[in-house]
């Protein structure tokens, strides 16, 4: 890896980030807050929140087994994308390298950004090419970005792969593991001691069950972690998310029960469309939906719609023509789905 400044633009380097007034009487009690402008009489919203979110973090640290200093929150896992280019990439100069297919959002960001966006094809059985994201890497290139498991194509791709890519690269790895607790595989954020250049991702929208909240999280080195936390807005996670969230964690119980669940109704869900005559393969899934290839994906989809069953077209995607990206739903919704599908002829 890089030294760490070389890696990041000049400007953000060098800014002075700002302080607000939570960051200023931190580590002191206080009894009257009259720093912020806020308004004093309490109705649950009346003060700014913890801008570091400081509680919240504390209560993942030991379920994600990640040092506090090491976590970042944001508002969706889009806003720590969209500040590694902000911190890393300088517009119109650096280039960033990603699997394709995968998440949409890395583009996006690149191009709101100016930063060129380098797409390296997996092949037909939707694995990576270590060497081939390495040779699209130049002295400009900032980051690689791995989503795994894969949004659309649902695969967790094989760890020596991705260490031989996080070793290998002078930049910054990004492994995206917004579907990692539907996969037996081993999570990176386990390694981020071992490699300062990697920043995994992760969410509040998937196994959580909290899509509603906007919560997303990094995993990353204190220096890194540092940088977001001086680019970022701030206070970029507001109140009522923080309350919802501390919710949530307290009741992990939940939240396996519903895991295991998806999972029953996914190995039920995969073997069911398997037979049927539209179907012409479901693709291996480590996540909470499943890549169908189907006879006409346009003419399903919007038969499903009609039905009032709504799944995500694919087939305009790179490797993904006539396919079908269908979420695990509840019972009920996997069973009118199915109904739906076999009586469409």
């Amino acid at each position: 890896m890089k030294p760490l400044q070389e890696l990041v633009r000049p400007n953000i380097w060098a800014l002075k980030p700002y302080s607000c007034a939570r960051d200023e009487f931190k580590g002191v009690k206080a009894e009257a807050f009259l720093d912020a402008n806020e308004n004093p009489y309490p109705n649950g919203v009346n003060r700014y929140p913890d801008p570091l979110q400081e509680q919240l973090k504390m209560a993942i640290s030991p379920l994600k087994n990640v040092p506090i200093d090491n976590i970042f929150l944001g508002n969706g896992s889009d806003e720590a994308i969209d500040l590694l280019f902000r911190v890393f990439c300088r517009p119109g100069v650096d280039n960033v390298v990603a699997i394709d297919p995968t998440y949409g959002m890395y583009e996006v960001c690149a191009d709101i950004n100016d930063v060129e966006y380098r797409k390296v094809s997996l092949d037909e059985n939707y694995d990576l090419n270590p060497d081939a994201l390495l040779a699209t890497c130049d002295a400009n290139t900032k980051i690689i970005f791995i989503c795994s498991p894969n949004n659309p194509t649902g695969n967790a791709f094989q760890r020596e792969k991705i260490e031989k890519i996080i070793s290998a690269f002078s930049g910054i790895v990004i492994v995206d593991e917004a579907y990692s607790d539907f996969s037996s595989q081993k999570p990176f954020r386990l390694d981020i001691q071992k490699y300062p250049n990697l920043i995994v991702l992760a969410t509040f929208s998937k196994a959580w069950g909290a899509a509603g909240i906007r919560l997303g999280m990094a995993f990353a080195h204190t220096d890194i972690i540092g940088l977001f936390n001086k680019v970022k807005y701030p206070y970029n996670v507001n109140v009522l998310t923080q309350k919802k969230a501390m919710e949530i964690l307290n009741n992990v119980t939940l939240l396996q029960r519903h895991i295991t669940m998806i999972l029953e109704e996914r190995m039920m869900l995969m073997k069911s469309v398997a037979q049927l005559p539209i179907c012409k393969k479901v693709y291996p899934t480590d996540a909470n939906f499943i890549l169908v290839k189907v006879t006409d994906a346009n003419s399903i989809y919007q038969y499903l719609v009609g039905k009032g069953v709504v799944v995500r077209n694919r087939h305009r995607v790179h490797l993904c023509g006539d396919c079908l990206r269908i979420s695990v739903g509840t019972k009920d919704e996997n069973t009118k789905l199915l109904s739906a599908l076999r009586q469409y002829v």
